[in-house]
């Protein structure tokens, strides 16, 4: 497999000796829609400002494009594009009046504007004034900057925070239309994971400066399916238990609930036609959830 961005033993602390990285390994396959996840000071955006220079690195090894970036640093950069944090437009300015300020420091085509207004949903903006756009709006300009250059690679740090529900639609699929269309890798980092399941293809988490787990989606789905649980609410949780000890299962009983691993749905029907037989009142029977937020919050926990 061949990867956009690969990080070994990159480690970083600021005064004080905090650590903030703590020997992580990234590995972010070319033309992947990666989603770097954590918590709020887990070190995501600390990671990416490494990456792109913008701390020196102290400890690791950062190769982009299969080279070191160390060595290659200006090369490098000249295909990424990237956002980080806030959006950084001159309000006063129109869409294309920021982008022209820009497509002279790339020294790209002219014609490059008109193409990612296009891309990014802008070409009818005309003569308003950046200042007077909805947030959403100065976000996909944002993302029009970062494409100006036709980048190989597409870094964003949170791209969809502070947007209403409509505007995180937009970006959301402003961004696999780039990555469909043009066979771009692109790295996100957010804390919206409901938003990001609907949208990457692999998956980095990072929480207190350890990355707990990277793969694909299904991989972490199916890495999760390993701990998952059936869990029985009723009105008897001691009959349960001994009907569920008496068909050969050692059940738990946690937050009024009794639990066991996974089973087949044959098993399953068998143990709640028993309990049914015996009396007891079976409310629910519920299996641990495997969507990207379950998941994390059981990662995070761990």
């Amino acid at each position: 497999m061949s990867y956009s961005i690969e990080i070994e033993a990159l480690t970083h602390q600021y005064a004080g000796n905090q650590i903030v990285l703590n020997d992580i390994h990234l590995h972010i396959p070319e033309g992947s829609i990666y989603g770097f996840l954590g918590p709020n000071g887990a070190g995501k955006t600390t990671t990416l400002r490494l990456i792109l220079g913008l701390l020196k690195k102290q400890k690791g090894r950062i190769k982009i494009f299969n080279k070191d970036f160390t060595k290659n640093r200006i090369s490098i950069l000249k295909n990424i594009g990237s956002l980080i944090e806030s959006p950084s437009l001159y309000g006063h300015l129109t869409a294309t009046e920021n982008l022209e300020i820009l497509q002279k420091i790339y020294q790209c085509p002219r014609t490059r504007i008109a193409e990612v207004l296009e891309i990014a949903g802008l070409s009818e903006t005309g003569n308003k004034k950046t200042a007077q756009f909805s947030l959403g709006m100065k976000q996909r300009l944002s993302i029009a900057i970062a494409l100006l250059h036709n980048p190989k690679l597409l870094i964003l740090d949170e791209p969809t925070n502070g947007l209403d529900p409509n505007g995180i639609i937009e970006v959301r699929e402003l961004l696999k239309k780039i990555n469909l269309e043009n066979q771009m890798t692109i790295v996100i980092s957010s804390h919206l994971l409901a938003e990001i399941e609907k949208m990457v293809t692999h998956v980095g988490i990072i929480n207190k400066g350890n990355v707990l787990f990277e793969g694909t989606f299904p991989g972490l789905q199916q890495q999760q399916t390993l701990n998952a649980v059936i869990s029985f609410d009723t009105n008897n949780q001691s009959l349960t238990r001994r009907i569920i000890e008496a068909n050969g299962f050692l059940p738990i009983l946690k937050n009024d609930l009794v639990s066991l691993p996974i089973i087949e749905k044959k098993k399953i029907a068998n143990l709640v036609q028993q309990m049914v037989e015996q009396g007891v009142e079976v409310y629910q029977v519920m299996r641990s959830q495997d969507d990207l937020e379950s998941i994390f919050m059981d990662l995070v926990k761990k």
